[in-house]
Order: C-alpha cells, then structure tokens, then sequence
C-alpha cells in the first residue's frame, strides 16, 4: 500500500482530514492534519466559536500513525505531525469552497501573458487577494491600494484605486495558501472583524 494511502486511511479514520505529507532529508516525515470542513459558511461549532487542531489531536494521530507505519515497514526516522498553521495550503476543490471569501496568496504555474486592461503586469505570477467562485472556475479580487498608515487620516476626495479580479481554474494553480495575517490584539469572530 502506498503511503499516501496508509496516511490517509489512518488519518480520517481518526476523525481528521489530511492536509499534506512531506518527506525530508534526514528521514523526516511531516504529516499535516486539520479538523474536518462539515460546510457550510463557516466551520464553527454551535457556540460559534473556530475549531482548531490542538496539542493532543497530533498526539492522537502520532501515535497511532507509529503503529500503523511500523506495520506496513514504512522507513523513517522522526515524524512529525501538526496544524496547517495561518498559512494553510489549499490543494483540493474542498479547500477552496471552505476558504472562499478569505484572503489568499496563489501562485501561477505561468505568467498572466499579455497585460490585460493595462491593470495586472505581464509575467505576474504570485497574486494575494479574495477568494470568490466564478462560475465553474475561481477568481481573486483585489485593489492596489495601500494600506493606511496608523494615525493617518484619508482624505474623502481620493477615489480609491479601482478592484481588479483574476480568473482562474485550479489547473493554472502552482501553489495556493490562506494569507498568513497576524492580529496581535487576538482573535475576533468573524461578525467582528467584518
């Protein structure tokens, strides 16, 4: 059996999904797991609070993964289990209907070719902006404009820089992660923070 089998069959046997697997140098196997996406808008409990992977979900999954590689004659030297962490990466179709509406990072297999409306530059590869369905396919909308520095008022009679949108499929995909943003004053629900 595959490894990847093995992982994964261990995995959401255990009531998790599986994120990633990776092999490093050294013997290293990282397994990256996250609670399962039940739907939905948001994949809150009902108190509506945000679930995440805690200390004692990778020890749970850790341990029985040990067992089973050490069954199947998996070679390795540590592993390592953990959380996506807030730079999540998004690789099925599934992540990108759970994380729609949040900001993200891709990156193109190829540049956009020719500069479209005179907006996005030819050779662009790496985009950060919302994560919006488009029909069959994706898109991410984003503006140019800077961000306003602490302290500083915005004038009214500015026009703010126009939003631009990329469409995509995920064929076109190099890599895609959940922007990595941290707000040091905690965490807000998402009521709050919109």
């Amino acid at each position: 059996m595959a490894l990847q089998d093995v992982v994964e069959q261990t995995v959401t046997g255990l009531g998790y999904e599986l994120v990633e697997i990776e092999r490093s140098s050294g013997g290293l196997l990282r397994v990256t797991i996250d609670l399962p996406w039940q739907g939905g808008p948001t994949s809150a409990d009902s108190a509506g609070a945000e679930q995440f992977v805690n200390v004692e979900d990778c020890e749970k999954v850790t341990r029985q993964l040990q067992y089973v590689l050490e069954v199947e004659g998996v070679d390795y030297k540590r592993l390592e289990v953990s959380s996506p962490g807030i730079d999540r990466p998004l690789k099925s179709v599934t992540d990108f209907e759970r994380f729609a509406g949040e900001l993200v990072d891709i990156t193109l297999k190829r540049p956009v070719g020719e500069a479209g409306a005179g907006q996005v530059a030819a050779n662009r590869k790496k985009f950060r902006g919302t994560l919006e369905r488009a029909g069959e396919n994706w898109q991410l909308v984003w503006s140019d404009e800077p961000a306003v520095m602490p302290g500083r008022k915005v004038s009214k009679k500015k026009a703010p820089a126009p939003l631009q949108a990329l469409g995509f499929s995920l064929d076109e995909i190099k890599e895609a992660r959940l922007a990595s943003i941290v707000d040091f004053k905690g965490r807000k629900s998402r009521a709050q923070g919109e």
